[in-house]
């Protein structure tokens, strides 16, 4: 199992140093792994500048017929990746091999967009055209959630665009990545994509790098701050998709029955450890009392173990340091409301916190203002609509959100007002590559997927011609 490399110039390498990679369900060292240095990454970056040149010149479509055959060779390993993924990361088995296809899916879609110029001005006096070209090198800086598939929102519309890339994968679940990147070695031209993993002490030396033109970074929103006062010092260009404190505003006309296990399975997925996940419920006061029952029904019949245990519905939090903080807030909700399912760790080695839905809570509570990141869910009851949307947009986020309702009109109405990038109606977490995804307020800056979140690593080109 402790066979991976670094990916630096086309080679696979060793690691200058090595850290231990534990399994989050057992407590035990799952795999080392190679540890990249200052300079390693220096070496990384070079690569990729020196590959710049030649990739860029290619053709869309060459460029597009490589990321294709690495979707190919992805899914052809499903098995091996999700059973690798969920190891690192703890996800069920399904969601691991669920990631794998999406991650292929991805890739695949995002290869086949285009970029196409536009003739602003055609007369007798100019010919004004616009152009896109590449940035140059990318950095991609990857969390700990989802990490292969993370790295299918950056990759192929960078390569596509003509850049060149190096990824940095989260400490604590770099394996998958580096699998990935033993794929890349075999389909893609020396430097054009570079694997580096880290103990958390080479972003900063990213961010700043003179030769990176670019990071597209996915993570918290205090991590997305540095990241952005970093990269002010050469004017690079970033995207950064950032934290969130989705609420779900539940109107008095839904049935309780029929809307819970939609928000709970948007709650719950991956350990609510998904950016774009339900963090905070607002449901009417004539319903309140059935939701929180059917949500406490529905998390104190969850099955909570190893992600590779069959049935197993919810893993455990992906590291120590998350399972310490959402402990902390578990001890939030006895003191803020009443816990009515779960609340507490399990008593077994690994990472495990039972499904928790906590009722009588209100705003001002860390439980209610912050974003837990983990399987922990208020319900907040509120009495008038109008009300509930102040609330909820009066947080300093706005990723994603959802309203729930039967009368099409009013929750049309109410969603166009929240301040979110994103806002379902009855549903949740649905997504797509064709899709843009962006944040409002501090839950990011630009957008990823469809042609929008391609042309984020372009430049914009004016070819101004006298006639």
């Amino acid at each position: 199992m402790d066979d991976y490399r670094l990916l630096i110039g086309g080679e696979l390498v060793p690691g200058d140093m090595t850290m231990d990679v534990v399994n989050p369900a057992t407590e035990e060292v799952l795999a080392v792994c190679p540890r990249g240095s200052e300079a390693q990454l220096d070496a990384a970056v070079a690569a990729a500048k020196a590959a710049f040149p030649a990739w860029s010149r290619r053709s869309m479509q060459e460029r597009r017929d490589l990321l294709l055959k690495l979707a190919d060779a992805i899914e052809a390993k499903t098995d091996a990746f999700a059973r690798l993924l969920t190891q690192e990361q703890g996800k069920p088995l399904s969601e691991s091999t669920a990631e794998i296809a999406y991650t292929a899916a991805f890739m695949r879609y995002l290869a086949s967009l285009e970029l196409e110029g536009r003739l602003i001005e055609d007369n007798d006096t100019r010919r004004v055209e616009m152009r896109r070209k590449p940035l140059g090198v990318v950095g991609a800086i990857i969390p700990w959630n989802f990490p292969v598939l993370i790295v299918a929102f950056k990759m192929p519309m960078a390569l596509l665009a003509g850049n060149t890339i190096v990824i940095k994968p989260a400490p604590t679940t770099p394996l998958t990545t580096l699998r990935l990147g033993e794929l890349c070695a075999e389909i893609f031209p020396a430097g054009v994509i570079n694997i580096v993993a880290d103990q958390n002490d080479l972003g900063g030396k990213l961010t700043t790098h003179p030769d990176i033109a670019k990071i597209s970074f996915t993570g918290s929103t205090e991590t997305g701050k540095k990241v952005m006062a970093s990269a002010a010092s050469s004017i690079k260009r970033i995207t950064l998709e950032l934290g969130g404190n989705d609420a779900a505003i539940v109107l008095p006309d839904a049935d309780p029955k029929t809307v819970a296990p939609g928000i709970f399975g948007a709650a719950m997925m991956n350990a609510g450890q998904v950016c774009l996940a339900v963090k905070r419920v607002y449901a009417h006061s004539s319903i309140y009392e059935d939701l929180c029952a059917e949500l406490a029904k529905l998390a104190d019949a969850a099955i909570v173990d190893d992600g590779l245990a069959q049935g197993a519905q919810i893993g455990p939090l992906q590291n120590k340091m998350q399972y310490e903080k959402v402990k902390g807030f578990l001890d939030d909700a006895r003191a803020s409301g009443n816990i009515i399912a779960g609340g507490e760790a399990v008593d077994r080695p690994g990472y495990f916190i039972r499904p928790t839905i906590v009722r009588d809570v209100t705003d001002g509570t860390r439980i209610v203002d912050e974003e837990q990141f983990g399987p922990v869910l208020p319900v907040i009851r509120y009495d008038d609509a109008e009300e509930a949307l102040e609330r909820a947009n009066a947080s300093p986020w706005g990723l994603g959100g959802s309203v729930w309702g039967k009368d099409r009109d009013t929750a049309y109405d109410i969603a166009t007002r929240m301040d979110s990038g994103t806002v379902w109606i009855n549903k949740h977490l649905d997504f797509g590559p064709n899709i843009p995804f962006g944040g409002a307020k501090q839950s990011g800056i630009g957008v990823e997927f469809a042609e929008e979140g391609l042309h984020e690593f372009t430049q914009v080109q004016i070819i101004n011609e006298a006639r």
